[in-house]
């Protein structure tokens, strides 16, 4: 059977309603997003049975967690679920270890996945083992809350903004302990966040929420792409891409990636990589420039042969947002009117994109 996670929810209160229906992977992270009030912490808490939807059906890669037309609600201790709000609320009278060993003892030994000591190594806590919660800072704080709810051995890993409550430099920090959950760890997880940069780092498919309505739900990498949904026209727009290593340039400190399924690469700056290794980058709308030539006399290293897919108007009048396609991957570029009236740009058309920079995700 294929993994998968569905969620039909609807849910009513003064004011606003949710109504989705989503059929999702059952593996990786599938980011829930969108501004605040659009459904998102909602949509969550009826998944772990916090709140009950007046109809509703939630089946977890085979498990039925909820279904009203047969009577079927289990209640939150009795879902396989770890839950992170955006606040760690670790327990203050026990050691960072106590209130790990509490998680633990949710879960029948014999069913258990994930060990004190795994957890505890993936997330990089293993020196604050002894410590009193009062002594941690927020990012130590959160780490140990991750760990804790891996410790029960979820089939289903849900984090409500767990970040948000952080400053920049404590996100940067725990960042690459997610990616480690991502890549270590077969547990799903659900991940809620108004970030596009969290969510382009850190999620395989994504549901993008506004109203209490679903407004798309897909890959990462297609759906970011795609014009017709609001996050197209903001400034941080962008599409994420994959790319595998094939060479390595030591002496500018270089690594050249081929995209998905094609022969074009780019180069980013970045340390030693091996060749084959899958590396995650985003390419922000606004560091793609349009030529009608390829320049080999500019700066910038990135230059691919692509076709003119769309257009729609940016958030101010003095910019466009065009959609390309460069061999299969979808890349968006914002530009003024004025370019794009100059270079008289029109579906189907063949041009060159010249990608400034790229932020490696990973």
């Amino acid at each position: 059977m294929t993994s998968q996670i569905q969620v039909r929810l609807q849910v009513a209160y003064p004011g606003f309603e949710l109504d989705v229906d989503l059929a999702l992977p059952g593996h990786g992270v599938t980011a829930l997003y969108g501004h605040s009030g659009s459904g998102k912490t909602t949509c969550l808490r009826c998944i772990a049975g916090l709140e009950k939807a007046r109809q509703g059906f939630i089946q977890i890669n085979g498990e039925v967690w909820q279904d009203n037309d047969r009577g079927i609600f289990l209640p939150p201790h009795k879902r396989a679920l770890g839950y992170v709000f955006q606040e760690a609320s670790l327990f203050p009278h026990l050691s960072v270890r106590g209130n790990l060993e509490f998680g633990l003892r949710r879960i029948a030994s014999s069913q258990r996945k994930v060990q004190l000591d795994q957890a505890s190594t993936l997330l990089g806590i293993d020196h604050l083992l002894e410590r009193h919660t009062d002594n941690l800072s927020g990012g130590e704080r959160q780490r140990v809350g991750i760990a804790r709810a891996l410790l029960t051995s979820p089939r289903l890993l849900l984090l409500d903004e767990p970040l948000a409550a952080l400053d920049t430099q404590r996100k940067s920090e725990i960042l690459p302990y997610l990616e480690r959950l991502h890549d270590e760890l077969e547990i799903p997880m659900l991940y809620v966040s108004h970030s596009q940069d969290e969510v382009a780092r850190l999620s395989d498919h994504i549901v993008v929420l506004s109203e209490g309505k679903a407004l798309a739900s897909g890959p990462i990498g297609k759906t970011l792409a795609r014009l017709d949904l609001p996050m197209a026209t903001g400034d941080d727009a962008g599409v994420v891409v994959e790319g595998v290593v094939s060479a390595y340039d030591p002496h500018y400190q270089l690594l050249t990636l081929h995209l998905p399924g094609s022969d074009l690469k780019v180069r980013v700056a970045h340390s030693p990589l091996s060749v084959g290794k899958t590396l995650r980058f985003k390419v922000q709308a606004r560091d793609v420039s349009l030529n009608l030539q390829p320049d080999e006399q500019s700066s910038i290293l990135n230059r691919l042969p692509v076709t003119v897919i769309s257009e729609i108007a940016a958030d101010n009048r003095a910019h466009v947002l065009v959609r390309l396609d460069a061999a299969g991957t979808p890349l968006l570029a914002r530009i003024t009117r004025y370019s794009r009236d100059q270079l008289r740009l029109y579906p189907g058309q063949h041009l060159w994109a010249q990608i400034k920079s790229v932020a490696v995700l990973a």
